[in-house]
């Protein structure tokens, strides 16, 4: 004997089953693509710190042969002193930009997963809809 049809709760039964699988595949769905923007974020999270540590290597030797070839230039000149500290000026003014960029680098990479979080934030609004 079938209590849920005698009871008339068989459709409501049915209608939660319903939701139930759907919400199961609707979760199976955002898991898959959060592992696919984790793969895709990582990938470039990869490609930005191998591209970082060579122009980080190369950009550090190239400013000091060019910093080394001022100071050979102007060695025996009167002004040795003032190239030297001018030289040094130029880079604490690169630095401190180098410094400001970073930090605006840093806040712009919030953007991380923003299709996972636009459908949960979708799927969030509808659960509240139909409740």
């Amino acid at each position: 004997m079938n209590w849920l049809s005698l009871l008339g709760l068989e459709a409501f039964a049915a209608r939660w089953r319903a939701n139930v699988i759907e919400g199961a595949i609707a979760a199976e769905d955002r898991l898959e693509l959060a592992r696919l923007e984790w793969l895709d974020q990582k990938r470039r999270l990869q490609q930005l710190l191998v591209l970082l540590v060579a122009v980080a290597g190369l950009t550090v030797v190239t400013l000091v042969l060019l910093s080394m070839a001022v100071l050979v230039q102007f060695w025996d000149t009167p002004n040795r002193m003032l190239v030297a500290w001018v030289v040094a000026g130029v880079w604490l003014v690169a630095w401190f930009f180098a410094i400001i960029k970073l930090a605006s680098v840093v806040r712009s990479t919030g953007s991380g997963f923003a299709l996972t979080r636009r459908e949960l934030s979708q799927d969030w609004r509808e659960i509240k809809e139909r409740l």
